[in-house]
């Protein structure tokens, strides 16, 4: 049954609230933007600071590394110490970092400053989300906030390839580190003006032991994915990463069962839908962050791009991207959360589908603004769907934990994403090479990892409906937003 548009006695959020939330998603945005800004200009940035190969990759990982493996850190420590205090402080250590990496001259700088900012990208991104869940309680507020969090979150990718292109072509690569840390700045002033003060130490204690092994784990888990990129799977050093990440994550689940301070308590994921939509979200995140490492290339290295033209031509995916994120708490409560999110995954199946048919002597208008347009919509709205799965039914007191969580499982997700797609593409590229030009050596690569990331979002399509009804029935009793809510039954409607 349809419900009105319209509800007696609903009103619009106060222009404050949605004040506080502009400067919240700008945070948001700040952290998606450095994740994708540097990819369009990374011949220049190896040129200028005299980078190898193997360092011009770190450029990239060195920033997801530490934004990775310390995004759990970073939401327990915004509920333990007030989630604007370390917003606060993220954004400061973000700003200081960039603008080291805008005026690094020599390579070790530049990769230390994007560990910087990954470090400080760790406390930002699950503290603003949080503090947005906070401003907004369960129920078409939420929803609409969640919207905007997809579709800054979504521009953000988008819009770092194009902020990137425009600036590297106009004044030079560091003008990319300079913007943003410009950018963090002012985001930062306009926290300090708008957003209330949270309170203060929360009840319990960090749990130093479980941050520690956690951490560690994360980040033998994404070094040893990243570098298998540059030397392959059974590089000794690769499969030490990876085997030393399995014992620490297993270490890992043997201490928070024995710790009544916990770093991810059990009741995570016993209220709401947190353990379906981190695990949708995953696998989203192996989709999503290879999308805007590919997508770029292909239109530079095979298309003969311009930095500039690459970053203009991702201007229809942020198009779609930002529509897809307000359509989605409208969809979702005509057609319920479930059905809403595997008709996104399908839809963004079909534009990767799509772009697996690119040609070497193709333009950007027959391949790529078609298929970019669609994947730029289903991601959006897929994204909306499962931030709100990943954060239903959280107590209060975890928000900032739940956000680091879902914020890590897409980096995570993204990563290994990233690394098997890459290492496929490259094996795909080397064979073909032999036979056919680079160009088309390069193509073939291309569409096989666009080929593999339609695929897995099909399989997550299919299981979509399985892991949110389970998970769903088993919480039906503990509802997350008020009774007197008239949305509440649609809202959160399984489908």
């Amino acid at each position: 049954m349809n419900l009105p548009r319209t509800q007696p006695g609903r009103t619009p959020p106060a222009p404050k609230q949605s004040a506080v939330l502009a400067v919240l998603a700008a945070a948001q945005f700040t952290v998606m933007l450095a994740t994708s800004i540097v990819n369009v200009a990374l011949p220049q940035i190896r040129a200028g600071v005299g980078l190898s190969d193997s360092g011009t990759t770190w450029v990239v990982n060195a920033y997801g590394l530490a934004f990775g493996a310390l995004l759990l850190a970073g939401g327990r420590a915004a509920d333990l110490l007030g989630r604007r205090r370390v917003l606060a402080a993220g954004l400061a250590l973000f700003a200081a970092a960039s603008l080291a990496a805008g005026a690094a001259t020599f390579p070790g700088v530049l990769i230390t400053a994007r560990a910087v900012q990954g470090l400080g990208a760790a406390a930002i991104a699950p503290a603003a989300l949080a503090l947005a869940m906070d401003l907004f309680p369960p129920g078409p507020g939420r929803g609409r906030a969640l919207g905007v969090w997809g579709a800054v979150s979504g521009a953000g990718g988008a819009g770092g390839v194009l902020l990137g292109g425009v600036l590297t072509q106009a004044w030079g690569w560091a003008w990319i580190f300079y913007s943003v840390a410009l950018g963090t700045v002012l985001v930062l002033a306009a926290v300090a003006a708008l957003v209330p003060p949270s309170a203060g130490r929360k009840a319990g204690r960090f749990d130093l032991l479980g941050t520690v092994t956690v951490t560690l784990a994360l980040t033998a888990l994404v070094w040893g994915l990243t570098t298998a990129r540059g030397v392959g799977w059974t590089d000794g050093r690769v499969l030490g990463a990876l085997g030393a990440a399995a014992a620490l994550l297993a270490a890992f689940g043997v201490i928070e069962l024995r710790r009544p301070n916990a770093l991810i308590p059990p009741r995570m994921f016993t209220t709401g839908r947190v353990a379906a939509g981190n695990l949708l979200m995953a696998l989203l995140g192996s989709v999503w962050i290879a999308l805007f490492f590919f997508l770029p290339l292909y239109q530079q290295q095979v298309l003969g791009s311009s930095p500039l033209a690459a970053g203009m031509g991702q201007l229809p995916l942020a198009v779609a991207n930002m529509l897809g994120s307000t359509l989605a708490p409208r969809l979702s409560r005509r057609i319920g959360a479930t059905p809403t999110v595997t008709a996104a995954l399908l839809t963004e199946a079909a534009g990767l589908l799509w772009l697996s048919r690119i040609s070497a002597d193709g333009s950007y208008f027959v391949d790529v603004l078609g298929p970019s347009t669609l994947v730029g919509l289903g991601l959006s709205i897929a994204f909306v769907q499962l931030t709100a799965l990943a954060v239903d039914g959280v107590p209060p007191q975890d928000a900032g934990l739940a956000g680091g969580l879902v914020n890590t499982t897409r980096q995570v997700g993204g990563a290994i994403g990233l690394a098997a797609l890459a290492t496929l593409a490259a094996s795909v590229t080397s064979n073909a090479a032999v036979h056919r030009s680079h160009v088309e050596a390069l193509t073939a690569g291309y569409r096989v990892a666009f080929t593999v990331s339609s695929a897995i979002l099909a399989v997550t399509a299919f299981l979509a409906p399985f892991l949110t009804r389970r998970t769903g029935e088993r919480t039906a009793t503990a509802p997350t937003c008020p009774a007197s809510d008239p949305y509440t039954p649609q809202a959160s409607r399984i489908g």
